[in-house]
């Protein structure tokens, strides 16, 4: 056990300093959903079927949005390891199975909780507070964090499946829908029967909706508490192993 975890720190501490090596993309990633708050709550507008303030429906929903985007730098990361040898090396070396996995997916879930509290931060200037109290807070920021890892998850598995670089961005194309096709923008109720539907049925409505709750917002349910939790587990009890197992399948 001590060893695995030695093995994952290493992995994860060479992911953080390509952070270094890369400051523009890193930037980017955390400048990007910005920019879609921005968009969406002063240029683009929205809101359609929010009863109360929209800023307030808005900034959950962009949080759940983030943790359902930016999976390209991660696949990148494991594609380009995988097209130019490097994995292989890693796995020629006495460390323990699945701990470049680990380290990849440890280091984006930093990433991730960086990303969350600069957008969390711009949206308190914005004028954004949460009704929902220290627990409440905590919670959401939980299940936020949750259902990135289960993307991350599915990110990983699709980038061994890819295997070349120039292969991620027609998987990519896939995770977009996901994301728009959500109630991070406006509510189900003010879709057509058929959109709506859909759009419940998505998991980042499920957290996008639950972190509302936790955080006092409009449009939250409690009720969708636990499907915010059970989506994730059950996304990350299919793709985590089948990761593992790709990664272990790899080079025989």
């Amino acid at each position: 056990m001590t060893h695995t975890l030695t093995d994952s720190w290493t992995m994860t501490r060479r992911e953080l300093a390509h952070w270094g090596r890369q400051p523009v993309a890193v930037v980017v990633n955390l400048v990007f959903p910005v920019m879609l708050l921005l968009m969406f709550g002063y240029l683009v507008g929205g809101g359609r079927g929010v009863t109360g303030e929209y800023l307030a429906f808005l900034v959950p929903g962009m949080l759940a949005l983030t943790m359902a985007f930016g999976l390209e730098g991660t696949m990148i990361a494991v594609t380009r390891d995988l097209d130019k040898g490097v994995i292989d090396r890693f796995r020629s070396m006495p460390m323990a199975n699945g701990a470049v996995l680990v380290g990849r997916s440890v280091a984006d879930m930093l990433q991730s909780a960086l990303g969350l509290g600069v957008l969390l931060a711009v949206a308190a200037a914005l004028g954004w507070r949460t009704e929902g109290g220290p627990a409440g807070f905590l919670g959401a920021v939980g299940l936020l964090l949750l259902f990135r890892f289960a993307m991350l998850w599915i990110g990983i598995h699709l980038a061994l499946v890819a295997g070349k670089p120039e292969l991620v961005q027609a998987v990519q194309i896939l995770v977009w829908p996901v994301g728009f096709l959500s109630n991070a923008f406006a509510t189900p109720d003010s879709m057509p029967g058929w959109l709506g539907t859909a759009v419940q049925w998505n998991p980042l409505s499920h957290t996008a909706t639950a972190v509302r709750d936790l955080f006092g917002a409009p449009g939250g349910q409690p009720d969708h508490v636990g499907a915010a939790v059970l989506w994730p587990l059950a996304l990350l009890a299919v793709f985590l192993p089948l990761a593992v197992r790709r990664f272990t399948r790899l080079g025989r």
